[in-house]
């Protein structure tokens, strides 16, 4: 069984016992968290929702929080003096997915 649910303007498809990295959620390791926006539910009937399937939910447990390896961005335009360096660090969360609700 596997759903597909929105979270952080992404589409994720999603397994139980399956652990996915997501845009930073507010919430504390060991925290449990819940996925309403769920899009699409596959095990006995499949359930497409209209944007949402209606009563359908998928529970998770954080993991933990981090930050992804940094990305540099580097600015340059020839014969005119001008370069910028800049680095950015994306925070996620790691979620382990326990239970979809269908």
């Amino acid at each position: 069984m596997y759903a597909i649910i929105e979270t952080g303007g992404k589409q994720v498809k999603v397994e139980e016992g399956q652990s996915i990295y997501v845009e930073k959620l507010a919430a504390e390791a060991g925290e449990s968290v819940t996925f309403d926006k769920v899009l699409f539910v596959n095990g006995d009937d499949v359930k497409v929702g209209a944007p949402f399937v209606e009563g359908a939910s998928v529970s998770a447990k954080v993991e933990k929080q981090g930050r992804q390896k940094k990305v540099t961005i580097y600015k340059f335009k020839p014969k005119k003096n001008y370069h910028r360096k800049q680095g950015h660090r994306q925070p996620y969360t790691k979620v382990t997915i326990e239970k979809i609700n269908a």
